[in-house]
């Protein structure tokens, strides 16, 4: 992925669309910050068309299982302080 500076991308904006086709994405900056993103419409159009999960899927699609979560001692580092 080649990044573009703004104004280069303005200036080789067909180069910048061939680049996308043949290399896939590619990142534009302005002022050094990234600030958009120019990618192959099919590339795009995929991944529009591709359904989204739920929140319920991602959840149930975690490790099955009981997670150990240790006892709140064993969390603290170092001494106790009393205040």
């Amino acid at each position: 992925m080649r990044v573009w500076q703004l104004q280069d991308a303005k200036a080789r904006l067909s180069e910048l669309i061939d680049t996308a086709r043949k290399n896939g994405p590619q990142v534009i900056t302005q002022r050094g910050v990234k600030s958009a993103v120019v990618l192959p419409f099919d590339q795009w159009e995929q991944e529009q068309s591709g359904e989204k999960p739920t929140l319920l899927e991602i959840l149930r699609s975690g490790p099955d299982g009981e997670l150990t979560v240790p006892p709140r001692a064993n969390w603290l580092p170092g001494k106790r302080v009393k205040l």
